[in-house]
């Protein structure tokens, strides 16, 4: 499969007119019908079925068209990406942060790193929270991340960034949102979600309020469900400061508790760039 039966199919896809299509390739009608036939063959089965100047998607191939556009997206993305990458950089670090994460001064710090390394290019990665895949298989060179999350990887390097603690998440209008810092008795008759892939020391105060102030809580599956239980006003709740919330109807406040969560940057042991070093340092606001 190359590029041009891809392109090919798309279109025709998006056209059901082989004559449109291939004026919109820029090719002729029997180009078109050459390239889509080819692909066909590759694959073993239609994609089309084909009326006069007309087509129509096989069920077979409306499925297939919707994996290819994905597909097509991410090539190109990786051709525009590395053009980019060759016409100017030498070298790039990956940064892997977790959606939502707290890493506000990260702009500056690559300002900041592109004055010493201006033919080394940062490129910051989002991920899934708690969840290092793409670091272990060395797609990611710096991983920001709560201690707990690698403690298990070997062969990595683990520098301190910052403590946090952990906030009360609650909607703009609840009459919590008044206060400058929440303490447990606050939250007496009131629902708390839990769950949602909590990390321990987060469980641990969950639990203790639900034992000790008798709690009603409900279960949700992932952070970004519990905001939304949170801002459909089912309940409130606990979330690290590692982690910001953008949906504007809800707010964080300070929960008053002993337990704080540990932020860190993970390289790899092998990982002796120079450049590397010292974006390290500047995160970890050394330099």
């Amino acid at each position: 499969m190359n590029t041009k039966q891809i392109d090919a199919v798309l279109e025709l896809a998006k056209t059901l007119n082989f004559n449109r299509a291939a004026e919109k390739l820029c090719i002729s009608q029997p180009s078109l019908s050459y390239e889509i036939k080819s692909l066909e063959n590759e694959i073993g089965f239609k994609l089309f079925d084909r009326s006069g100047k007309g087509a129509i998607l096989t069920p077979a191939g409306n499925q297939f068209c919707v994996s290819l556009r994905l597909f097509r997206e991410n090539l190109q993305n990786a051709i525009e990406q590395g053009q980019n990458f060759s016409a100017r950089y030498s070298d790039t670090i990956s940064i892997g942060l977790p959606v939502r994460s707290m890493l506000r001064n990260l702009p500056q710090k690559i300002i900041a790193f592109n004055h010493k390394f201006p033919e080394v290019s940062i490129s910051p990665m989002f991920i899934g929270f708690y969840h290092a895949d793409d670091f272990l298989r060395n797609k990611i060179d710096v991983l920001v991340a709560m201690d707990f999350e690698i403690k298990h990887i070997p062969d990595i390097k683990i520098f301190p960034l910052y403590k946090c603690g952990i906030s009360l998440v609650v909607r703009k209008d609840d009459p919590l949102a008044v206060k400058k810092f929440i303490r447990a008795e606050d939250l007496h008759d009131r629902t708390l979600m839990i769950g949602g892939g909590s990390p321990p020391a987060l469980q641990r105060v969950q639990q203790r309020l639900i034992r000790s102030l008798k709690l009603r809580y409900f279960n949700s599956s992932n952070h970004d469900t519990t905001l939304t239980y949170v801002a459909a006003k089912k309940g409130v709740c606990l979330s690290p400061d590692f982690f910001s919330d953008d949906d504007e109807d809800v707010t964080r406040i300070p929960f008053i508790c002993p337990e704080k969560f540990h932020i860190v940057l993970c390289t790899h042991e092998n990982d002796k760039r120079d450049s590397l070093s010292y974006f390290v340092d500047l995160l970890q606001n050394v330099r």
